[in-house]
């Protein structure tokens, strides 16, 4: 959720705009394929103890709905759902966004409550992603689809903060349709990053429109869409501006605070374990998209050796558990050479006290950053899960991720599902980190604070790992309050008690992430739209340099 903006400015906009129509779009045939199943028979054995053998066996077929207000989950199942689901249904329908009389997204937050609405009122690129899961899930795909298709005309604007332009392959991190009922027109005004807080722009938009992208394409069985010249050349630009060669050492993406889910100044420059797990879930989706023609085939061959050179960094570099932990304590400094150990120069008496009484002996997890002489131990939630679910986790590693869930529950998760990192900053590292703001104050906001839209990716984590009972255990807890709460943004508090001091009410990405949830227990089947199996080439000998086997 992006933070309070000036008022909207934009040099373009799509009122006269004719090319790529929605309406035309989508009366193009629609190819009918089965769509593909989650779960080879291995993770299905795995699951057999967790769902019932008739939740295994349900497989979802896309379709229009049996009744105009009745989710297609409802009819799927015999047994009486949470009174909050249609709720949550009938509050999502609410957000939706219409341009030309076709729905095109939801917009952030229906807080009629609140006096400032700021860019609320707006559909966010990334806050959009569990919407669109909860209507592809329910058999509803034309909204998904018309989103994809215009943000990836908005992709083909071009893009100025202040006199600089930015890449061409840079997605808006949010639009807004503005209706005049006089000429009766609409106009998309979109913002790419020049009317955000610290004028970043958005790096995670073009990895999570290539993920919604796939997910449409898996949930569908429509191909159409993913291979028209329109969506090929969107996913090569947005390849094209993380694939360049530069001067970087590391294949890891190198980026701004404020880029992601986490978009204020938190001390996330660098390489922050968010961008780095969907850059490699999105290289992933790319490569199952992307058409092997002439141009394809470039960025294929890119991607292919991108992604074994970003699997191993992290999973070497980022990885922490107890014995990595107790490594480099002990680690020796200013070495240098291949042969070094310590690679990146990490101080040991960097270790922050708190990591060596968070840490169980079984468990561990992708440490928040990794760069020259700098470690930042924190957890972050987003990043973790997306690294499950993209199998950049080796299935070992998955597992441990979920250990110390487990193993940390009060810490990670308290009253309220997910801290979004932990554990906060304060005193004077928050003044020195955050730049003294008042809005990520300690246990608030993105500084430890509970976000309830990060339920659907523990739950889809929780099903791929094959513990689905964590997953209800966070499901009973966000239904014991989201809605009495009125479906806020965000918790504080160390355990998340309090509904945040800045949260909206009827924030759309916490109601459909509740409804995603939801539907992936009901159906785990759902999961193949956004989870990745692990890819048996990319599994080297975990080996960091010759002197790690010494």
């Amino acid at each position: 959720m992006e933070c309070p903006k000036e008022p909207l400015e934009s040099q373009c906009s799509l009122s006269e705009m004719d090319d790529f129509d929605l309406t035309r779009a989508l009366d193009k045939p629609r190819l009918k394929i089965e769509r593909k199943r989650s779960f080879d028979e291995r993770s299905m054995s795995e699951l057999s103890t967790g769902y019932s053998r008739h939740d295994l066996d349900m497989a979802h077929s896309p379709g229009s709905r049996s009744f105009v207000d009745t989710p297609l989950s409802y009819v799927r199942n015999s047994f009486e759902p949470h009174p909050m689901v249609a709720e949550a249904w009938e509050a999502l329908r609410r957000s939706m966004v219409f341009f030309r009389g076709q729905p095109v997204g939801t917009i952030a937050a229906y807080d009629h409550a609140s006096e400032e609405v700021l860019n609320y009122d707006q559909v966010f690129v990334r806050d959009f992603v569990p919407s669109a899961l909860a209507f592809l899930m329910n058999g509803e795909p034309d909204i998904v689809k018309n989103f994809l298709l215009k943000t990836l005309q908005l992709q083909g604007w071009e893009k100025r903060v202040d006199r600089f332009k930015l890449g061409e392959g840079v997605m808006p991190a949010s639009f807004k349709v503005l209706h005049d009922p006089v000429r009766k027109t609409d106009t998309i005004v979109a913002d790419f990053g020049e009317s955000a807080i610290g004028r970043v722009a958005p790096v995670d938009s073009g990895f999570w429109w290539i993920i919604l992208l796939r997910a449409y394409t898996k949930s569908t069985g429509d191909l159409t869409l993913s291979e028209t010249p329109e969506c090929q050349r969107g996913i090569r630009l947005i390849l094209s501006l993380c694939l360049s060669e530069g001067f970087d050492t590391f294949p890891t993406l190198l980026c701004a605070d404020g880029c992601s889910m986490v978009d204020r100044r938190m001390g996330v420059y660098g390489y922050p374990i968010e961008i780095q797990a969907l850059f490699f879930m999105a290289l992933r989706s790319a490569l199952s998209m992307l058409k092997h023609d002439e141009e394809g085939r470039e960025f294929i061959e890119k991607i292919v050796k991108r992604l074994h050179a970003l699997s191993f960094h992290m999973r070497n570099y980022f990885w922490l558990d107890f014995q990595q932990l107790n490594d480099i304590y002990r680690y020796k400094t200013e070495e240098y050479s291949h042969t070094a150990v310590n690679k990146f120069n990490v101080m040991p008496d960097s270790i922050p006290d708190w990591v060596f009484d968070f840490m169980p002996l079984r468990g561990g997890y992708f440490v928040g950053n990794v760069s020259p002489a700098r470690m930042d131990f924190r957890w972050f939630s987003l990043g973790n899960c997306v690294a499950i679910l993209s199998s950049l986790a080796t299935p070992d590693q998955s597992m441990a991720i979920m250990d110390l869930l487990e193993h940390r529950w009060e810490e990670l998760v308290g009253e309220m599902p997910l801290k979004i990192c932990y554990p906060c900053i304060e005193s004077h590292e928050w003044r020195i980190v955050t730049g003294c703001d008042p809005k990520n104050t300690r246990w608030s906001y993105h500084n430890g604070g509970s976000w309830p839209v990060l339920l659907w990716m523990l739950t889809a984590a929780c099903i791929k790992t094959g513990r689905p009972q964590i997953a209800r255990r966070a499901i009973d807890l966000i239904e014991s309050r989201l809605h009495r709460d009125c479906w806020p943004e965000y918790y504080d508090g160390k355990l998340g008690r309090y509904v945040g001091k800045q949260a909206r009410k009827y924030q759309t990405w916490s109601i459909a992430g509740y409804l995603v949830a939801k539907m992936m227990l009901e159906d785990p089947s759902h999961i193949g739209m956004i989870s990745l199996e692990e890819d048996k080439q990319m599994k080297p000998v975990l080996k960091r340099s010759a002197s790690w086997t010494c």
